[in-house]
């Protein structure tokens, strides 16, 4: 768990860690350099979530990469979709990073939404909906390690 006194915003208790799987933590259907080791890592703070419609048909071979399962959403009403499993998890407890126009509402229900920007492209309406851009999931990932830095962003 990570706690969090965010002056203006009140104290977080954030357990889980939910990620958009394609655009954010793989491009092209790759998952990105480091990222098994760095989620291996921050699973000893919170309970990590990868969720993909799997339209590249590669979720077995990502769960292996990852050792974890990843959660598989229908395709078509995605963005519901994947808020509702936010809001199952308990919104409050929860940090979000997407970069896509289905991850809106994720994002936008979580306690922390992130969104990065992605050499796949970036929805205004993910920039709209999160509580900070960064530029890229390895800065997101900083800023859980280092969750002094959220405070310093969100504080009001």
């Amino acid at each position: 768990m990570i706690e969090l006194n965010i002056p203006g915003r009140g104290s977080l208790h954030l357990e889980h860690l939910v990620c958009d799987l394609n655009g954010t933590l793989a491009i092209d259907g790759n998952l990105l350099e480091g990222i098994p080791r760095i989620l291996k890592n921050l699973s000893d703070r919170l309970a990590i979530h990868v969720l993909t419609a799997n339209t590249r048909k590669n979720v077995d071979t990502i769960e292996l990469q990852l050792g974890l399962t990843v959660q598989t959403i229908l395709r078509g009403e995605e963005t519901q979709q994947k808020a509702a499993y936010v809001r199952n998890l308990g919104a409050s407890s929860v940090i979000a990073i997407g970069q896509g126009a289905n991850d809106a509402a994720m994002l936008k229900e979580a306690a922390v939404g992130i969104c990065v920007l992605s050499p796949e492209g970036t929805s205004v309406v993910a920039i709209q909906s999160a509580d900070l851009l960064v530029p890229n999931i390895y800065t997101a990932f900083e800023l859980i390690e280092k969750p002094l830095r959220l405070v310093a962003s969100l504080r009001q």
